[in-house]
């Protein structure tokens, strides 16, 4: 990381990438897990208040300019990206980095003439497909750690419901509404209420949350790409904002109607907790 505190970092992806412009334009996304070679120590690394944890989940976004072949199979690629490194409040600190870096080089095809072409195969039926109304429940849980150091790590446990519309092969479309039991909010709050009297917490305050959200799939057979959007409208406590957004994986199973699920819960750029569900969609 180029940082004495930070030390160095060993990622591990999987990756997808989408081509445009006749495959000239590349963007990729990876999503990964990353060992930190030297994390927060409250004795011997107090400065690194980034990782907070020696695991940590990765992610990177990346565009890149290609062309192949401009002179017997050279070609040349030019690209920028953003390379996140957290453990998404699993453990505190938890600040995190995002890497802002910019390569380029060359690349030989050693068959001169063995290009790519594209193909076309047609209309794509996506558009001819559609699914009804269908009912999904799902339990997520975790642990996850307030931004107060020492304070401790505690389960978190979410309950889902909500309503998807699949209107065609790639998307569907969800409304729902989240419960969330977020034990070290219990454990913040008493925290608040005995270091920062002055913040006014009244006794007994109610922990739990809960939202609703719009939400997205974009579908890869049966691995899906989840992105929603919630608001909560039971609030009592009030961390962080009022909304959410949430974005991860998912995998159906046998005919689709068990999926198991590895999201990521945040308030806009400042994650809550790593989410692992279980679901059953009717």
């Amino acid at each position: 990381m180029g940082n004495p505190y930070l030390g160095k970092n060993y990622g591990l992806y999987g990756h997808f990438n989408w081509y445009f412009w006749k495959r000239r334009l590349r963007l990729g996304i990876g999503q990964g897990i990353a060992m930190a070679g030297n994390p927060y120590d409250a004795e011997d690394n107090y400065q690194n208040t980034a990782y907070g944890s020696r695991f940590m989940s990765t992610t990177f976004l990346k565009f890149n300019l290609i062309q192949e072949n401009i002179y017997r199979g050279i070609g040349f690629r030019l690209g920028t990206g953003i390379i996140h490194y957290s453990n998404a409040n699993f453990k505190a600190p938890n600040n995190s980095t995002n890497t802002l870096y910019f390569s380029a080089g060359v690349s030989y095809q050693s068959q001169e003439g063995v290009i790519l072409t594209r193909h076309n195969h047609g209309d794509w039926p996506s558009q001819y497909y559609s699914e009804p109304i269908t009912v999904n429940a799902v339990f997520r849980t975790g642990l996850n750690e307030a931004d107060v150091i020492g304070l401790g790590q505690y389960p978190f446990y979410v309950f889902s419901f909500f309503a998807d519309k699949r209107i065609n092969y790639k998307s569907t479309i969800q409304l729902g509404v989240d419960f969330f039991f977020s034990d070290f909010l219990i454990h913040l709050i008493r925290y608040r209420q005995s270091a920062f009297p002055g913040d006014g917490i009244e006794p007994g305050l109610d922990y739990r949350r809960i939202g609703v959200f719009l939400g997205h799939e974009f579908r890869f057979r049966k691995t899906a790409f989840v992105s929603q959007l919630g608001r909560y409208f039971y609030w009592p406590y009030e961390f962080e904002n009022r909304l959410y957004n949430r974005l991860g994986l998912k995998r159906y199973f046998g005919k689709e109607h068990f999926f198991a699920a590895v999201t990521l819960k945040a308030h806009w750029a400042k994650a809550e907790a790593v989410e692992f569900g279980i679901g059953y969609r009717l």
